[in-house]
């Protein structure tokens, strides 16, 4: 069945899950398999080596082996068996003969797998479709959130605390940083300016532009390589923690009401996670923003008095309406489109809660449905169209001759003149 939440939302630090946090854990494992290695190699396959470089890919493999000498070779041409996030590591000793290697993948949400390795779930949940879950509580009378508890145990509410803590900490860091995302694009951090304005909204217009700005905190944060929580992966970070905040503030609700929504998301991601695929690598766009914004929706709607069905129904609406969406990240970089993408995400999930709860929850596709078919539409879409930067946006990028390109291969190694810089704002109050 399936596995625990815990192993869904991940604390770590952008820009990307798959990219960056996986090879990540990967390089670190491996050096704690080859203590006495003194120099490493480590070759990136497929859509991992297609915008590694823009998703910092090779910093984080050399920050987990150092201080050993690490070579990295980059073959985007050619894809392992198993999944497009392929990666090898070798270890050497100090007259180059090989010690050992270890081959696996990136397989979404900060999540790595050996090759030929079966995936096994925890069994942490007794069931693994929305409508069993669905039927089991009603039947007993639970909420998502009692039987989330029910399956992790009480000291879950621990953990999410904390994930509520770090999904908080990250909006408050964007809202109040000013300057240039790292990178060639020179894109530049709006968060603050966007929280500025709305302060001077229309009480609709407020609403609005209020979770625009949270959604573009954290979404900017991990585009920094800030720490943020995988929800369910970096490149969609910053849906759920603006959609928890604005939800939080327009409720007057406490934390307990925060993350028993949590709880909800958690659970709806899982589904996803389990019987489709949350790898932008594998199902495109909409398996991480897509995921994102239903997980949201359900969480929104669990904090609004929604029924289990309607819950249920928000959820599906988030990811119904994302069906399709390619992950083609210009230069290689979580930053366009992705950074919007959380943006309107987030204001989607909350209108797919505000429509459920105009129903009475019952509707002709499920949940479980969208999800498989999320799964197939992924599977059918080119590989140009699942991050790998080949297609699509990143393409039409490149076509347009602008000054910045080429973005991939040596042009990802040129920064801004103003790299990482970073200023923060004295006169905004932290939220």
């Amino acid at each position: 069945m399936m596995d625990s939440i815990r192993e869904l939302f991940r604390i770590g630090r952008g820009p990307s899950s798959s990219h960056t946090m996986g090879p990540r854990a990967a390089a670190i494992s491996f050096r704690e398999r080859h203590p006495d290695a003194r120099g490493f190699r480590a070759t990136l396959f497929g859509s991992l080596a297609a915008t590694g470089k823009g998703h910092l890919a090779d910093p984080a493999i050399r920050e987990a082996l150092a201080p050993q000498p690490v070579e990295i070779v980059w073959r985007p041409g050619e894809t392992l068996p198993e999944h497009p996030n392929g990666m090898r590591f070798e270890a050497f000793d100090t007259t180059g003969r090989m010690l050992g290697s270890w081959q696996g993948y990136s397989v979404g949400g900060g999540a790595i797998r050996e090759e030929g390795e079966k995936t096994v779930a925890s069994g942490t949940y007794g069931h693994a479709t929305m409508n069993d879950i669905l039927q089991d509580c009603e039947r007993r009378g639970l909420a998502f959130w009692e039987y989330v508890a029910e399956c992790e145990g009480e000291e879950i509410w621990g953990f999410l605390r904390e994930v509520w803590r770090v999904m908080a900490a990250a909006i408050d860091r964007g809202l109040h940083a000013e300057g240039v995302l790292p990178g060639p694009l020179g894109l530049p951090r709006r968060a603050w300016s966007f929280y500025r304005r709305a302060a001077e909204s229309s009480p609709y217009f407020k609403r609005r532009r209020v979770i625009s700005a949270y959604a573009l905190a954290v979404a900017e944060e991990n585009a920094a390589g800030g720490e943020i929580v995988t929800a369910p992966t970096c490149g969609a970070a910053g849906v759920l923690p603006a959609v928890l905040r604005s939800m939080q503030e327009e409720t007057d609700c406490g934390e307990d009401t925060v993350v028993r929504a949590l709880a909800t998301a958690g659970l709806l991601g899982n589904i996803v996670k389990h019987n489709g695929s949350i790898s932008g690598a594998e199902v495109g766009c909409q398996g991480e923003i897509g995921t994102a914004c239903a997980m949201a929706a359900g969480a929104a709607a669990k904090m609004l008095g929604a029924s289990l069905r309607q819950i249920e129904y928000a959820a599906e609406t988030g990811l119904e309406h994302h069906l399709g969406l390619t992950c083609d990240p210009v230069g290689g970089l979580v930053q366009i489109p992705c950074i919007e993408r959380n943006v309107f995400a987030a204001s989607r999930a909350l209108a797919s809660a505000d429509f459920a709860l105009l129903t009475d929850g019952h509707h002709h596709i499920s949940f479980d449905e969208v999800v498989r078919v999320m799964l197939e539409t992924g599977r059918d879409l080119s590989p140009r169209y699942r991050e790998t930067a080949a297609g699509g946006l990143a393409e039409a990028f490149r076509r347009r001759g602008s000054r910045d390109a080429p973005l991939t291969g040596e042009g990802a190694r040129r920064r801004s003149p103003h790299r990482g810089q970073k200023r923060r704002r004295t006169d905004l109050p932290a939220s």
